[in-house]
């Protein structure tokens, strides 16, 4: 068990870089294989290194080093370029604390993948140590900045502020709809749009709910929750609803956007691939002038009646390559969920593959007549 990071703090350094010294304290030598950080602040390394130190445990098991936390300092052991780059890591997170940006286990994994991918861009010795490579991110009043966490969501921000259209499609846990709602309110927010209209298909996840009770905003309620909850993530739920009250938050099910132009818009459909073909060439007919439109899904989550096609599949198919439409594509390593979805997903995705060769294989291996 690695000793607390709860004793006294050892004496700041003063060869602060950043707020951060990569170096020996006094009595102290930084020997090959290992680095010794200083943090000026106490309290912020506290925060840095989390609960039980939880994030210097992220770091050791996905870098391979060992880290020993004792009050505002931290030793790294192991393999130098390892070391090194945990140094990188932890420098970058620092930064984000002392901005009051707080971090969770899904930024010591974003900050590790940054990382890895400024390595790989520029690796050491080709004189562009200099240069720094960040993840794009969002910025919402209530939220603060939003960094990408992994490569996959760092092209999709790029795609969400480059194109007018953009398709996003991979496996629940990605951050599709997360980060597009985020898009959307920063947009709203900085002026680029003068509303939201967010939308999914009524489609009952395999299951008849039959009639619900109440008016039309509770009947379409339970299919749009997903939304209001990422809604609420990025702006106070006061404004929501005052946006709502005056039309410039607008949650609605795709059969209302029939009949309708768009403009100077931000327009989300979530759950697209439960769109039926028709369905979706209505939906992104409704593009007006000044609008953007975000189109997320999961298909292989399809829950429309045996034998439709799905409209998300089709448009993806007609569209992509087109100027000013986008289209991302998540896997089952882009999870930042929890690292249980991670593995879920990875599981049934080995399982559609295995029952894919073996049916391919089975119909090879049939006689023809």
């Amino acid at each position: 068990m690695r000793p607390s990071n709860r004793p006294a703090a050892a004496p700041a350094s003063p060869l602060g870089l950043g707020g951060l010294a990569p170096a020996a304290l006094p009595g102290q030598l930084s020997l090959p294989g290992e680095v010794i950080l200083t943090f000026p602040d106490n309290r912020l390394a506290s925060v840095l290194f989390g609960q039980y130190d939880q994030n210097l445990a992220k770091i050791e098991r996905s870098l391979g080093v060992v880290a020993h936390a004792i009050g505002n300092q931290v030793t790294l052991k192991g393999p130098p370029e390892s070391c090194e780059r945990a140094r990188v890591v932890l420098q970058d997170l620092y930064d984000r604390v002392k901005s009051g940006q707080r971090v969770t286990l899904g930024d010591v994994d974003g900050a590790i993948q940054e990382g890895t991918l400024q390595g790989i861009l520029f690796p050491a010795g080709t004189g562009t140590e200099g240069e720094k490579l960040s993840f794009e991110q969002i910025a919402t009043r209530k939220r603060g900045p939003v960094r990408a966490r992994n490569a996959a969501q760092n092209v999709y921000l790029r795609a969400l502020k480059q194109n007018e259209l953009v398709f996003a499609e991979g496996p629940a846990g990605t951050g599709k709809t997360w980060l597009a709602v985020g898009h959307a309110v920063s947009m709203l927010e900085q002026g680029v749009v003068e509303r939201l209209i967010l939308s999914r298909p009524a489609v009952e996840a395999g299951e008849r709910l039959g009639f619900l009770p109440g008016d039309m905003r509770d009947k379409v309620d339970p299919y749009l929750r997903p939304i209001f909850d990422a809604l609420n993530d990025f702006m106070d739920p006061r404004i929501v609803e005052r946006g709502m009250q005056t039309g410039m938050i607008e949650v609605a099910p795709l059969a209302f956007m029939r009949g309708r132009t768009l403009t100077n818009a931000c327009v989300l459909l979530d759950e697209a691939q439960n769109a039926a073909s028709m369905q979706m060439k209505m939906f992104l007919t409704r593009l007006g002038e000044g609008s953007r439109m975000i189109v997320t899904g999961d298909p292989t989550q399809i829950d429309l009646p045996h034998g439709q096609r799905s409209g998300l599949s089709e448009a993806i198919s007609l569209l992509s390559g087109f100027e000013g439409i986008g289209h991302v594509i998540f896997r089952e390593g882009d999870v930042v969920r929890h690292d249980l979805v991670r593995r879920i997903v990875g599981a049934y995705e080995s399982a559609s593959r295995r029952a894919h060769d073996a049916a391919a294989a089975a119909f090879k291996g049939t006689p023809e007549r």
